[in-house]
């Protein structure tokens, strides 16, 4: 008897995803965005296919919510898909905003890192040669230390104080449930998709899945 060979590339499972699931994922061409809770769907509707492990799937499903493509398509006025490729929910202008953002970051990311080492390198290279004119210039050090003040004092006065965040009872939560999770110094609304153990799986109003733990979870 012939075995099934298991999927576990990313690309790969994408791709089963989209010959699966055609009028809802996509390998190339224009992406629609995902219902929020859509991997408790498909993971429902892969249940027998053993080819496909719920953990790969959701690394493929953050992978695929993650890409350029799909954020740039998470606009206002569009609407999110379940898995037949019907509308679900229309995309908020917050939802838009927080794609927009994650997608500026990420091209700053990876777009500008050449860019970035080559203006480091050049910078160097100035410096190498202005090192004896650096050292008499007592002036310009004193300058720079006052302009790094400044900044470093800009810097202190632009942050918020953020309302406090009610922690969530591990009894009351649930799949399907509204949240709040703390990423990084801003909490972003988010909803239950899984609980396994201390592992909460969560997806944002973006569409990208996360996974946390209880300790970030608030209501």
């Amino acid at each position: 008897m012939e075995t099934e060979i298991k999927r576990i590339s990313t690309k790969d499972i994408i791709t089963y995803l989209a010959e699966k699931f055609p009028e809802c994922f996509s390998v190339k061409g224009p992406v629609k965005p995902l219902k929020v809770g859509i991997f408790q769907d498909l993971a429902e509707k892969l249940n027998d296919d053993d080819t496909v492990s719920k953990t790969r799937l959701r690394q493929a499903l953050r992978h695929y919510t993650s890409s350029w493509r799909y954020l740039k398509a998470v606009k206002v006025g569009t609407f999110r898909v379940d898995i037949e490729g019907k509308d679900i929910a229309e995309i908020d202008e917050e939802q838009a905003k927080y794609a927009s953002k994650t997608l500026k970051e990420s091209q700053e990311k990876f777009g500008n890192n050449s860019t970035a080492n080559q203006k480091t390198q050049e910078k160097s290279s100035k410096h190498s040669h202005k090192t004896s004119h650096a050292k008499a210039s007592g002036a310009e050090k004193r300058d720079s230390t006052k302009f790094k003040s400044v900044k470093t004092s800009k810097r202190k006065t632009v942050k918020k104080e953020l309302p406090p965040l009610k922690p969530v009872e591990s009894a009351t939560i649930k799949v399907g449930s509204k949240v709040k999770v703390q990423l990084g110094n801003a909490p972003m609304d988010a909803t239950i998709t899984e609980i396994a153990g201390k592992d909460i799986s969560v997806q944002l109003d973006s569409g990208m899945t996360i996974k946390t733990q209880m300790q970030n979870i608030y209501s």
